[in-house]
């Protein structure tokens, strides 16, 4: 499964989708749909639905 961007007018919208092959040939279904999404959520998105989870970095603002 992976997320799937699409760009519209209105802005962009996520949605899941899995991969399978239908007599012979690869197709994509979508599972759900997500709606509307910020350019800074997709990053969180993709990496929640991704096979290899990459490790986060977040900002840590306090002075060390």
């Amino acid at each position: 499964m992976f997320i799937k961007i699409t760009k519209s007018k209105y802005g962009k919208y996520a949605s899941l989708v899995e991969s399978y092959i239908e007599n012979g040939k690869h197709k994509h279904r979508t599972v759900a749909y997500l709606g509307l999404v910020t350019d800074e959520q997709i990053p969180y998105l993709k990496a929640a639905y991704s096979k290899n989870k990459p490790k986060l970095i977040y900002d840590n603002q306090e002075d060390k």
